[in-house]
């Protein structure tokens, strides 16, 4: 053992991590995490080993969440100490609740300034709690470079999840001495070594990559099973988010109806059954279509989380419940869901039988009819906006960006990602890898997230977003040192539209509660969207209808752009409710 140099403890963490697979930090500016940053500053010359520089510790979170959502491997996000480190909590939750690999790397003041009342100087052990899969401080006087780089390499794989504990974010907090800099004798690049370690991956045959869309790599065509041999049953396929192809695999395989949420992967294929939130009818099961009743067997893959009569569906005593659970996940307790778990698909092929005779058609008739309804709806209220003045509604605006969009598609929360579940035909194949923040369903990050992904796959990327979603991570469009492709549609109600479509929508009704509502739940902002675009120098386009949206999505450009559309969040229940009935006439 010598003794402990900062410098010397940076560097061989950096080079632990970099040997270890991680390919992206993004760093957050600070005086105490310096020797990370003059560290990784002398890596940065290694093939494939980036960095990126973000203001604002919370948009540097979400951009490394997103750069490991695009890679599909670890990124890490280093901050300095203080409340530079509470800023990483909604991105450490966010990628704790959706599984995905985030390394925290947090620099802090050593031992002997801890409870002094030294400047910027505050306990940060342990300090995101059950949101970390790990988490571990270093603060030794002495340097072990072999105890050290065990410890660094222990925390990425336990990032990226074994076989028993599922991925997610690790916090690594870094004590640091002063000097903070290294010593002018001491500027050489330190040559690190370019190959990486083998991982503990979670389990490598049963991994889905986002970017894979080659159905044929489903896990189901690795079993051999004769589906003919297969009981006969009601059965459909429910794929939440990150289900992967293999749903729409296993859906096609057996002849079953599939309810694809958008960021599933999933939402493809003849099996696919568009509208089928409508179909299921109220969040509480009623006015549903017919076949919703005859419904015995439902296996879920992935996490639904956007339908509220998909819930229903699966709280209906009737109505058989498998979960199909290869790896494990951290976004629930087994405790806490009545679904039978099942890790092998042949057991779960057992459980849910091939379609009866009949099932899958009449479900694909009802999706037919369904998504005409929807068109011809949403056609008559754009007919009856025109005359005002706008003829793009915010679901039109949705869906068209759902079916135009190419490469990467990130979808903010609230109310656009349902407005895709509700209206957007599934493709026959899909043109778009589809991501969303669906761990905690926050609408913080959007931007920064999407950023990540669009840097780490080098891709042009479609952000379709709120304006509350978009103001919330409006520091993500400052100025950046490499500008991904990013295209950001705003669908602009000046307020938060999505409350009007819960119980909230009703209370307005009340009298004198109306203020009420639109205060604390409408929030409306009146910000100007082409004036902020313009503070941070990104090109803006304001569109009036669907064809200059196509139009401008389908352009080849590079940066980034902000497309407006504006939407009067007034109308919006009266276009959703247009659309139920409109539907729902189509069962009789």
């Amino acid at each position: 053992m010598v003794s402990m140099d900062s410098m010397l403890t940076a560097r061989t963490i950096v080079g632990t991590l970099q040997q270890a697979g991680v390919r992206h930090v993004v760093i957050g500016p600070g005086s105490r995490s310096a020797p990370m940053v003059y560290a990784l500053a002398e890596a940065s010359h290694l093939e494939g080993f980036k960095l990126y520089v973000r203001v604002d510790e919370r948009a540097a979170a979400h951009t490394a969440l997103g750069l490991s959502l695009g890679s599909g491997a670890p990124a890490a996000v280093l901050t300095t100490s203080g409340t530079a480190v509470g800023n990483l909590m909604p991105a450490v939750m966010e990628a704790a609740h959706a599984d995905v690999a985030l390394i925290a790397l947090t620099a802090d003041r050593p031992a002997e300034l801890q409870g002094t009342g030294a400047n910027q100087t505050t306990d940060q052990r342990n300090i995101f709690g059950v949101h970390a899969r790990a988490s571990v401080t270093i603060d030794s006087e002495d340097y072990d470079p072999a105890s050290l780089r065990a410890t660094v390499k222990a925390m990425v794989s336990l990032s990226t999840g074994t076989a028993s504990e599922p991925a997610g974010p690790v916090h690594l907090n870094l004590r640091f001495r002063e000097p903070l800099v290294p010593s002018p004798d001491s500027l050489a690049p330190t040559d690190f070594a370019t190959g990486p370690l083998p991982l503990v991956h979670r389990i490598a045959d049963e991994q889905w990559d986002p970017r894979d869309h080659d159905p044929g790599r489903a896990l189901i065509r690795q079993h051999t099973l004769d589906v003919s041999e297969l009981p006969e049953h009601h059965s459909v396929v429910i794929a939440g988010h990150g289900a992967g192809p293999v749903a729409a695999e296993f859906a096609h395989a057996l002849g079953l109806p599939l309810f694809a949420e958008p960021s599933s992967n999933a939402r493809y294929g003849r099996n696919a059954v568009a509208g089928y939130p409508l179909l299921l009818g109220t969040s509480a099961g009623q006015d549903a279509h017919p076949l919703a009743e005859h419904i015995s067997h439902a296996v879920i893959f992935g996490r639904p989380t956007l339908s509220r009569q998909i819930a229903a569906l699966l709280k209906r005593p009737d109505v058989k419940a498998a979960m199909y659970l290869p790896r494990p996940v951290g976004w629930f307790h087994r405790s806490r869901r009545r679904e039978t778990m099942i890790k092998e698909l042949p057991q779960l092929a057992r459980f849910a039988g091939q379609g009866a005779p009949g099932w899958l058609a009449a479900w694909q008739a009802a999706s037919n009819h369904a998504q005409a309804r929807i068109e011809s709806a949403l056609e008559q209220v754009a007919e009856d906006r025109h005359r005002e003045w706008s003829a793009l509604t915010a679901m039109r605006a949705a869906q068209v960006v759902a079916a135009t969009a190419r490469g990467n598609l990130v979808i903010g929360s609230s109310s656009v990602i349902r407005d895709i579940d509700i209206a957007w035909r599934p493709p026959f194949t899909p043109h778009s890898t589809i991501y969303a923040n669906r761990g905690l369903a926050g609408i913080d990050g959007t931007l920064s997230v999407a950023s990540g992904i669009a840097l780490a796959t080098d891709l042009r990327t479609v952000v379709l977003c709120g304006d509350l979603t978009f103001l919330y991570d409006s520091l993500a469009l400052g100025s950046l040192e490499t500008e991904p492709d990013l295209d950001i549609v705003v669908i602009n109600d000046t307020g938060g539209a999505i409350f009007a479509g819960l119980e909230h929508g009703q209370v307005a009704q009340y009298p004198g509660m109306s203020p009420v509502v639109e205060r604390f739940f409408g929030t409306p902002h009146g910000t100007d969207i082409s004036a902020l675009s313009q503070a941070f120098d990104i090109d803006y386009q304001l569109v009036n209808n669907e064809f200059q949206l196509m139009s401008l999505l389908a352009e080849p450009t590079t940066g980034r752009r902000v497309i407006e559309v504006r939407s009067d969040r007034e109308l919006r229940p009266s276009t959703r409710k247009a659309v139920q009935e409109a539907v729902r006439a189509s069962f009789v």
